[in-house]
């Protein structure tokens, strides 16, 4: 990671309201970081002496948060963004680990990938990069990938972004190979001859407006599908970017009979539906597409009960070119890992989501997806965030980081501004002074 070494410094954060790795409120007066470790809390933090110290008054401090679905477009042609800017931008929103996508330039389906990845990350980004690794060569969905190399070079799992598999048999021969090295794999559930050109939610605002529609059976059918053959292959599974009632109620179903099977939710599908589309905005071109009013309540639901384990952003930054054309030639994906806290405090102001909710599927969630912990206790990696949720601020062409402008809220005041996040005891945003 590229930020300031603070290694052998140390830092004292007074103040604010505590939220451990479950997402409940502690009473802590002090957090004590040292050679990038909590080395102390509460009263005896708080007698110790620092380097340098941060009030948090008004403030909330929560592990850093962990995204399991970010595009960080590179390698690539650097046009949507890279490393530097897009974990620059994560940071920006209080993330301190980002899962990066395998839908890059060249995908990443080799251990050569992967290590530029992990390279570039070392030396350009504030915080921590795991990459996710292809399942098929070239996410073509035909011929498997060195899975085996792609563990063994760093990937955290291996998934098909946001691309299908051809057909089961594939499918199986995917999981049963994961399986054999215990990866975890990460499918976002389509069945593409069901979703054929569709580019919208099949229901009332595509029939009003005259776009192509993609049925919601054409999630649900990939996910019984998926779990069906989680269940023989006896792989991890790990569900990404639901957007159907429907696809919570089978994932319930499947956990109570023992299926090793996780899930996440992108924030713009507990935030917006299908009316988002309503005036043509082709910021809200987006797949999995925005479903209806009764789909969005259902994934809240599903987060809120556990039943959903982490809220991803789903951040896919784009240049102004690819969001400029008619709807159907537009690219999907929106600019969002800047937004996904203030986003989830809109919804807590409104009572659909509580707080420690939130903040679980922003870190002890996606956490243990990985296999890893998200905790503020003595000894742990001092990974946190601290935001003010009563401060409020602008998302515009100045306040943006992330390449991508096109981010879901712009030009209107969202709840919660990041004031510091650190990765390692190191501040990753804001940016240290060099």
């Amino acid at each position: 990671m590229s930020s300031v070494n603070t290694s052998g410094r140390s830092l004292k954060i007074t103040g604010g309201r505590l939220f451990d790795g479950q997402g409940e409120e502690q009473e802590s007066t002090a957090l004590l970081i040292r050679d990038g470790r909590i080395a102390a809390m509460g009263e005896a933090a708080a007698r110790e002496s620092a380097d340098e110290t941060i009030s948090a008054e008004n403030g909330v401090i929560t592990p850093g948060f962990i995204d399991l679905c970010c595009n960080l477009r590179e390698p690539g042609n650097g046009q949507k963004g890279n490393i530097a800017s897009e974990t620059l931008a994560a940071a920006h929103g209080g993330f301190t680990t980002v899962c990066a996508s395998p839908e890059t330039s060249p995908v990443n389906d080799s251990s050569a990938v992967t290590h530029l990845i992990r390279d570039g990350a070392a030396s350009r980004s504030p915080i921590r990069v795991l990459p996710i690794g292809a399942i098929t060569r070239g996410l073509e969905g035909d011929l498997l990938s060195d899975m085996a190399g792609l563990a063994s070079a760093g990937c955290v799992a291996v998934g098909n972004g946001s691309r299908g598999v051809r057909n089961a048999r594939i499918l199986r021969r995917c999981m049963a190979y994961a399986q054999t090295f215990g990866l975890t794999v990460m499918f976002s559930p389509e069945n593409q001859a069901l979703a054929a050109d569709g580019y919208a939610h099949d229901g009332l605002v595509t029939s009003r407006l005259g776009l192509l529609g993609i049925p919601e059976v054409a999630e649900t059918a990939a996910v019984m599908e998926m779990l069906l053959l989680a269940e023989e292959t006896g792989v991890r599974l790990h569900l990404s970017q639901l957007s159907c009632g429907r696809s919570v109620e089978m994932l319930a179903d499947a956990r109570s009979r023992g299926i090793a099977v996780t899930a996440d939710v992108a924030m713009h599908q507990l935030v917006f539906t299908e009316d988002a589309l309503a005036g043509f905005d082709s910021r809200f071109h987006v797949r999995p597409p925005l479903r209806g009013e009764s789909d969005r309540k259902a994934l809240i639901a599903g987060v809120r009960e556990g039943v959903i384990d982490a809220i991803v952003s789903q951040h896919q930054p784009h240049d102004t070119a690819a969001k400029q054309a008619p709807m159907a030639a537009t690219e999907p994906g929106l600019s969002s890992i800047e937004s996904v806290l203030s986003l989830g405090l809109e919804l807590v102001e409104m009572n659909e989501l509580a707080l420690p909710d939130l903040i679980r599927a922003l870190t002890t969630g996606p956490a243990s997806v990985l296999g890893q912990t998200a905790r503020l206790a003595e000894g742990e990696t001092a990974d946190l965030c601290l935001f003010d949720p009563d401060a409020f601020w602008t998302p515009d062409s100045k306040t943006l980081v992330s390449a991508g402008r096109h981010a879901p809220v712009t030009d209107r005041e969202l709840p919660g501004i990041v004031r510091l996040t650190l990765c390692e005891g190191r501040k990753a945003w804001p940016q240290p002074a060099i």
